[in-house]
């Protein structure tokens, strides 16, 4: 049994990946159209290709720590070595080169490419731990709620700090418009931002320890092959992307819908004052990290997978009843109430995405006889950051359909507002209904798992030649 310390210590690892990652999802689009001076199309091409190569170089991490050792483990180590690195090209990232259009494009692309490099190398890492830190599959949802408490947490704490650190660093106070912050204004935030994440990966890798000692005994090809033929990790990748997709297109709007809906709307000038995008965004966050917890009791009752697809569908109604909000008064505050149970759901479902990953990693383990944790949660990484890329270039692209102008005061068009109400509705609701259909085939139930992981305590403590199953067929007799 784990100690609560590890646990913690565990959670502060992804408190830092999470407050990067929020703020570049839901912040740096913005930045990119309305600050740092790139055009949408350009935008929504820098973030598909940065992403699409973070997601590519995901595998390749995943071999490379799987095969590490050292004496504080095989993951861990990246922790230490990495999280200096990570915290300077955050802040590179958030630099403007007082340059031509393109020079600037270029910084864009290095310092975006470069930034994803340093957080793929010290996440893919960071979340193969969970597979090493203990042998039991129920403790490790419990281990994946504590880093998606952390997580949100992370994520809470940088949203709200983001807009009022822009502020003060343009020297016109918390309340500054993020539009009316300067670009040096945005680097500095992100430098206060950048020096609290490398002290979290540092403290992750001082209170966490490996206990697993799983070695991976093929070669890079065959890990690959039998990953190929791994039916239940095809299904998670779907349901990771199309997961990581709908929230970052949901997100990514919420800064259009304040600075071009809700702020622009004459009924709501005192609600604004206070709820801007950054506390909205925040509202989510602490529910979010609330919720987490009843991801553990939730599943051990019902199983992850019924628990999760119960969340998809309250995911699906809360956006689709965002289309309906208008914006006054009683319209806002309706959008805080959807917010919220939106909120809850994906709370619930964000732990339930790794502890089932594990689950997918354990079942490769048993089926090939080989370790190949790093590869199995490199792509788990890689799909999420899939769906990133779709999220965030579908973003640009899709406001540049609706005729949005991204001129400073600009009067946008109502086919550009109805654009970004549909960003933040059905769009969203779509996606989800993908990632609830192919949930829907996933095979790893709870009593499959307990007869898995049965199997492989003794293949652990026996190691045995060769795989023990042959495919996911012969576990079709269990309940």
């Amino acid at each position: 049994m784990a100690r609560l310390s590890e646990k913690i210590g565990y959670g502060f690892g992804d408190m830092a990946s999470s407050m990067f990652w929020k703020i570049f999802s839901f912040f740096l689009p913005f930045f990119y159209s309305n600050i740092f001076g790139l055009s949408l199309i350009d935008a929504g091409m820098l973030m598909l290709v940065t992403r699409v190569w973070d997601a590519v170089s995901d595998p390749m991490m995943g071999v490379i720590c799987d095969r590490t050792h050292t004496r504080w483990g095989k993951y861990r180590p990246y922790l230490l070595w990495i999280a200096l690195p990570f915290a300077l090209c955050g802040v590179m990232l958030f630099m403007t080169p007082d340059a031509g259009y393109g020079f600037k494009l270029f910084w864009a692309y290095f310092t975006y490419i470069l930034m994803m490099t340093c957080y793929t190398a010290i996440n893919v890492p960071y979340g193969a731990m969970l597979d090493v830190v203990t042998t039991s599959s129920q403790e490790k949802t419990v281990f994946s709620s504590y880093r998606m408490f952390f997580s949100y947490a992370g994520s809470f704490m940088a949203l709200l700090a983001w807009e009022p650190l822009c502020g003060l660093f343009n020297n016109t106070g918390a309340g500054t418009p993020l539009e009316s912050c300067s670009p040096r204004a945005w680097t500095l935030a992100m430098t206060v931002i950048g020096g609290a994440c490398c002290l979290l990966f540092l403290l992750c890798f001082a209170m966490t320890r490996e206990v697993v000692d799983s070695r991976s005994k093929a070669s890079v090809g065959k890990d690959f092959r039998t990953l190929m033929t791994n039916r239940p990790w095809w299904i998670m990748n779907g349901v990771a992307i199309f997961n990581n997709f709908y929230n970052i297109i949901r997100g990514s709007a919420v800064a259009y819908l304040f600075a071009n809906i809700i702020g622009g709307s004459h009924d709501v000038k005192i609600l604004t004052f206070a709820l801007t995008a950054g506390v909205f965004l925040c509202i989510g966050e602490l529910v979010n990290m609330v919720s987490v917890p009843l991801a553990v009791p939730l599943s051990m009752k019902w199983g992850k997978k019924s628990t999760f697809m119960s969340a998809l569908l309250v995911i699906i109604v809360t956006s689709v009843a965002f289309w309906f909000c208008p914006a006054t008064t009683g319209g806002i505050w309706a959008m805080v109430g959807l917010q919220v149970a939106f909120a809850v759901a994906l709370g619930v479902v964000s732990p339930l995405v790794w502890s089932m990953y594990a689950d997918v990693a354990n079942y490769s383990e048993l089926v090939n006889g080989s370790a190949s944790t790093g590869l199995i949660f490199s792509s788990a990484s890689m799909a999420q950051k899939f769906g990133s890329a779709f999220g965030g270039a579908a973003v640009m692209w899709l406001l540049s359909g609706f005729g949005y102008d991204t001129a400073p005061g600009a009067v946008q068009p109502q086919l550009a507002l109805d654009g970004i109400m549909a960003m933040m509705s059905f769009i969203p609701a779509g996606l989800a209904c993908v990632a609830f259909v192919l949930l829907w085939r996933y095979p790893l139930t709870s009593a499959r798992m307990e007869h898995i992981m049965s199997e492989l305590k003794a293949l652990r403590m026996a190691p045995a030649d060769g795989p023990r199953k042959d495919n996911m067929e012969d576990f079709a007799d269990l309940p």
